[in-house]
């Protein structure tokens, strides 16, 4: 893997550097980071490398490190360094899905051993994804963003074509739906994949300090500025850069943002040089932006300058038939992140999950995943589901009305997949339809 790196993540500067000069003469190529917070904007689901980070760090400390890069990728190899105290923290680190650790003092042959049997573990992972898309079967998109349901065939689409190119992109979605993880996609499906990712979240922003952490400043700028200061703009160079929701970004501030979008300059505070910037920048927002145009509270300007391609993410509510689906392949990621067993799914569980709103869209409902999972929450037996008093005929065809029914929401209505998972035939799975009153147009999203 000629193109593989390490990250190194440490914030002893003695350790972080001694151990990349080290690995770098082993023949790796190495980047290190004082914290993982830094660490975190060069990581993706295609990221082609390793993690190397300290357990305990000011600010995010190893395992949160881990859990945050679990939920990019649980798949990406993390080896965690550990003081000799830490040894029980690591091995629940293993079972949390850590690739390995190492303890301190260690030795460049060890650390260099594990990372090399962790890249071509990594490797393995990455080719085996190649080859299933190859074969037609799910590629790192549809993992990301799963639906069998026309609108999200539609966004794939639309992810895939625009990813490619570095058009500035503007994604509108309810919250919870996913907006990051669309924009993470287009990220790693373009040239900058490599380069950082910084998320900025506009409505967060302190309002005294907002152009600083953007455009960055000089020393003497203001008042506590001692040292010159790179903004996040600046950081992002070479990469991408998320607005989340751009509709909270003060007014003011947005005629300097157009700028930049224009010139792809920026001017640090205090300065009177002009800063290249070559960025892709991709907004998000919960609002339809027009109307707050109408409104006086978003520039016209920006928005067409911005919106040089459009994604939508859909709610929940507009892919019903995907819930069972999502569902399931949230529980399965949620095993695997907190080391527990797989969860088999009820399907009286499953058609419950399709009914139910879900104002909080996906991340509501890998909440409930995680519950689950934790066993805060308890599934029914779908045995015991119909009232005590019933006959055990009417609590088998309850069960199996539960059953088909499930199967025809989890395959977006497609029947053959129903009757081959089922193992019965195409003739028995019609009968039992039109005897239980099951309409597969009511479980799919297109005919």
């Amino acid at each position: 893997m000629s193109e593989s790196r390490v990250l190194l993540v440490d914030d002893e500067e003695e350790l972080r550097r001694s151990s990349a000069q080290a690995l770098e003469l082993a023949g790796f190529h190495v980047d290190t980071f004082a914290s993982a917070e830094r660490a975190l904007e060069f990581i993706g689901f295609s990221f082609q490398g390793v993690v190397i980070s300290d357990i305990r760090m000011p600010g995010m400390d190893g395992m949160t490190f881990l859990q945050r890069i679990r939920e990019i990728d649980p798949e990406l190899p993390v080896i965690l360094v550990t003081g000799h105290g830490d040894v029980q923290l690591a091995v629940r680190a293993m079972r949390e899905g850590a690739y390995d650790f190492v303890e301190k003092p260690f030795t460049a042959q060890t650390l260099a051993g594990t990372i090399r049997r962790a890249l071509d573990w990594r490797g393995l992972v990455l080719e085996n994804r190649r080859l299933r898309a190859v074969a037609g079967k799910r590629d790192d998109i549809e993992q990301r963003l799963p639906g069998r349901s026309q609108v999200m065939v539609d966004l794939r689409y639309r992810v895939r074509a625009i990813g490619a190119s570095d058009a500035d992109t503007l994604i509108i979605g309810d919250t919870g739906v996913g907006k990051e993880v669309v924009a993470r996609a287009l990220h790693d499906l373009s040239s900058r994949a490599n380069s950082p990712f910084i998320a900025i979240n506009c409505a967060a922003l302190p309002q005294n300090l907002i152009e600083s952490e953007l455009f960055g400043h000089e020393p003497g700028a203001f008042p506590g500025a001692l040292r010159p200061r790179y903004g996040k703009f600046e950081h992002g160079r070479g990469g991408t850069i998320l607005l989340d929701e751009i509709g909270s970004m003060p007014f003011d501030l947005q005629a300097k943002f157009l700028r930049v979008l224009q010139e792809r300059v920026i001017t640090r505070l205090g300065s009177n040089e002009h800063v290249p910037l070559d960025v892709r920048f991709i907004a998000t927002s919960k609002l339809e932006l027009e109307p707050e145009v109408a409104e006086g509270r978003f520039r016209a300007d920006l928005l067409y300058r911005l919106n040089v391609a459009t994604l939508h993410v859909p709610s929940l509510a507009e892919r019903r038939s995907d819930i069972p689906l999502l569902f399931m392949q949230l529980v399965r990621e949620s095993a695997a992140r907190y080391g527990r067993d797989d969860i088999e799914i009820s399907p009286s569980l499953a058609s419950e999950m399709a009914a139910r709103d879900w104002p909080g869209n996906v991340r509501e409902l890998r909440n409930a995943a995680e519950r689950l999972v934790l066993g805060l929450e308890t599934q029914r037996d779908d045995a015991s589901s119909p009232s005590n008093g019933s006959r055990l005929a009417e609590r088998v065809a309850a069960f199996e009305k539960n059953v088909i029914a499930s199967a025809l929401a989890a395959h977006g209505g497609a029947l053959k997949p129903v009757y081959v998972s089922l193992g019965i035939s195409r003739k028995t799975l019609y009968e039992k339809m039109q005897k239980f009153g099951l309409d597969k147009r009511a479980l799919m999203d297109e005919p």
